[in-house]
């Protein structure tokens, strides 16, 4: 089943006075419980295109389905209720509320989403026991290391049990055991719970983990292999 299904996508930014193409004509489809790569040079268009299929961008022209859902079709309050219970999200940045504690931070979401206080407090203790950080759910962001950080954001972003996660550059800032640990992670996650994973990224560790590698330059789809 399709969980994305993207038709003839087109972003043209207009800041200047020569119209930058940043994606160009695309045509994808995504399937459940898929871990994907978008890769390709500075410029090509990953970051344009993972904001589009995540409602944070609108496009110059084309659709974006996800599961028969039209983005495009949604009003401004319908489109964040949507990303609010299908979507996951896994920044470079982390984007960690730094006043909340590990604990908090993980709840977050649920608790926008109206969960129960004993349905989170479950869920975020499953979490935090996955990512090897239940000793630190009392912590602040500022406490933890940078690689515990993004755990905390992974963990952030797959509590709610979301159809699928967007992680775009998620391993820039780590080092290689960072790096390793977190993609171990994500790869577990993706098989037991069958979450679809599609990253942003210029990480060869992460190209090595991905099952599909889809490659753009100029905005377009240039070669789209699965390898696993």
């Amino acid at each position: 089943m399709n969980v994305i299904e993207i038709k003839n996508l087109h972003k043209t930014y207009n800041e200047t006075q020569v119209p930058v193409k940043a994606v160009n004509g695309i045509d994808l489809q995504i399937e459940q419980g898929e871990f994907t790569a978008i890769v390709g040079p500075s410029g090509c268009g990953k970051t344009t295109l993972m904001n589009m299929i995540g409602g944070l961008d609108q496009p110059t022209e084309g659709t974006i389905s996800i599961d028969g859902n039209l983005l495009n079709q949604f009003k401004s309050t319908g489109l964040i209720d949507f990303r609010l219970h299908n979507i996951g999200f896994v920044f470079q940045a982390y984007n960690l509320l730094p006043v909340l504690t590990v604990k908090e931070n993980v709840e977050f979401i649920m608790q926008l989403q109206g969960k129960s206080r004993k349905e989170c407090e479950k869920r975020v203790d499953e979490m935090l026991e996955s990512i090897g950080l239940k000793d630190k759910k009392h912590q602040r962001p500022n406490q933890l290391s940078g690689g515990q950080q993004q755990r905390v954001a992974v963990a952030r972003a797959l509590a709610s049990k979301p159809k699928f996660i967007l992680a775009d550059e998620p391993t820039a800032n780590l080092d290689s055991k960072s790096t390793s640990d977190l993609l171990d992670l994500m790869e577990r996650l993706n098989l037991e719970e069958n979450m679809t994973f599609i990253f942003s990224t210029h990480d060869e560790r992460v190209m090595k983990k991905a099952r599909r590698l889809i490659t753009l330059e100029d905005g377009k789809i240039v070669k789209d292999v699965t390898v696993k």
